[in-house]
C-alpha cells in the first residue's frame, strides 16, 4: 500500500470517527420494529426530502408538510401528491436502505446520519451517504460497500 492509499484510508477513517461522534444515531422504535431511522425529533424522515423525486427527477428535492405520509413511525414529507401517493402504494420501492442512515459508516456497523443531499441509486435502491466527498469515495466500490453494509445491517436490526 502506498503512501498515499494509506493517508486516503486514515482520512476516510478520521472523517467517519469525528461525523460519529456527533452524528450518532441512537436506536430508535419503529412501529414496534427494532429497525433504525434517520429522522428528527419531529419524528420528520431524512429531514423532510421527497424520496420518491431520488427516483424521478434524479436529485434531492425538499419536500412539503402539506404532502405528508405516515409510514413506520415516522413522518415522510414530498413535494407533491403524486410523490405521497407513489410512495403510499409502496413504501419498500422508495424508503431509503439502512433506514436513510448513511451507508458508508454502515460497512463499518456504525450508525451515522446521512445528509440526504449524498446519495447514490443502485439497482433500483436508494443508498444516503454522510456527505458528498463520502458518496463519491462509497461509489468506488458499490457491490463491496452494499455487501458490507448489509451484513452490519442484519446484525443491527437483528430481534433480541
Amino acid at each position: 500500500m502506498s503512501y498515499f492509499d494509506r493517508s486516503r484510508t486514515i482520512a476516510r477513517w478520521v472523517v467517519l470517527a469525528l461525523c460519529t461522534a456527533f452524528v450518532l444515531v441512537p436506536p430508535t422504535s419503529a412501529a414496534g420494529d427494532e429497525s433504525l431511522f434517520n429522522k428528527g425529533a419531529d419524528n420528520v424522515a431524512i429531514e423532510g426530502y421527497d424520496t420518491v423525486a431520488y427516483f424521478t427527477q434524479d436529485r434531492a428535492v425538499k419536500g412539503s408538510k402539506d404532502y405528508e405520509f405516515e409510514w413506520q413511525d415516522a413522518r415522510w414529507h414530498f413535494s407533491n401528491v403524486k410523490h405521497r401517493d407513489l410512495f403510499a402504494a409502496n413504501p419498500e420501492q422508495y424508503v431509503p436502505q439502512f433506514g436513510g442512515l448513511c451507508a458508508g459508516a454502515m460497512t463499518r456497523g456504525v450508525v451515522v446520519k446521512a445528509d440526504p443531499e449524498a446519495w447514490t441509486i443502485v439497482d433500483g435502491k436508494l443508498y444516503m451517504k454522510v456527505n458528498k466527498s463520502f458518496r463519491d469515495e462509497w461509489r468506488q466500490d458499490p457491490a463491496g460497500n452494499i455487501k458490507h453494509a448489509n451484513e452490519a445491517w442484519a446484525k443491527k436490526t437483528q430481534k433480541k
